[in-house]
């Protein structure tokens, strides 16, 4: 699993955790419904897929705002996760060494000197909110420029 999955898990999996109790009616029967006819010849997987794909599918949009809010809060520590990626992943409970951030950076393109650390920084900021925009995560426009 890469730095951003990793990234990804913490933010989107907080998210998950937060709506079994209104996530769990689609994940029963409507959830179902849709896929059965389209998976005709094998009843078990198309379960299996119907499961998997509420949690995956950029259709369900997940607010990032109050999860990352709650996560630095949680902390204990001043994070300024809306700035700063090192204080983002500090929220998500990642290690955000130098090396981890260039494995980040590697992952998400980056074409820049890594050693140049503080428009590393900048870029991978503004890149992780763009990939969790595209991932179905809810980022603010100010967050996308």
């Amino acid at each position: 699993m890469g730095i951003f999955d990793k990234i990804k898990h913490a933010i989107f999996g907080e998210a998950e955790a937060a709506e079994p109790v209104t996530g769990s009616a689609p994940k029963t029967e409507p959830a179902q419904a849709p896929v059965t006819p389209s998976a005709v010849p094998s009843p078990a997987p198309a379960a299996s897929s119907a499961q998997s794909n509420p949690a995956t599918t950029p259709a369900m949009t997940v607010d990032i705002v109050p999860i990352l809010d709650a996560a630095a809060k949680k902390s204990g520590q001043k994070l300024d996760w809306r700035h700063s990626i090192v204080d983002l992943m500090k929220a998500v409970g990642m290690d955000a060494s130098l090396a981890e951030r260039k494995e980040l950076a590697a992952e998400l393109g980056y074409t820049g000197d890594t050693n140049d650390s503080a428009k590393m920084n900048m870029w991978l900021h503004k890149a992780l909110m763009k990939r969790l925009s595209e991932n179905g995560g809810r980022v603010p426009a100010d967050l996308l420029d």
